[in-house]
């Protein structure tokens, strides 16, 4: 993948993958060819923002771990109504890093 289309990837999606793990996600992008250029554009990630506002507004629901694909987990916080309202208060507090370490694998297996 060109520079400055990693440039331009890393601008646009910064908030969506770990601060943290910048030079990483250069290096795999680096790796690209043009058949998965294509699928990472269009590739829908996960919104640090939108897992916060399912934790803050549905948490003994458990939305935020259905959003990023944690059926087990969501259904486990479903049926414990948030592990008594604890584990709903933790999953608050780590909801954007939970979504933007979801979007960090989902970039590193998939390409």
């Amino acid at each position: 993948m060109e520079k400055s289309k990693i440039d331009q990837f890393l601008v646009v999606n910064a908030d969506k993958f770990p601060e943290v793990a910048q030079l990483q996600i250069r290096e795999k992008l680096e790796k690209l060819d043009e058949s998965q250029e294509n699928l990472l554009i269009a590739t829908p990630w996960k919104s640090p923002m939108v897992c916060f506002w399912l934790a803050f507004l549905l948490c003994s629901f458990g939305a935020d771990r259905f959003y990023l694909g944690q059926t087990g987990l969501g259904i486990a916080k479903l049926l414990t109504c948030a592990g008594a309202g604890i584990w709903g208060l933790i999953d608050l507090f780590t909801a954007f890093g939970r979504a933007k370490q979801y979007n960090l694998n989902m970039l590193m297996t998939r390409f």
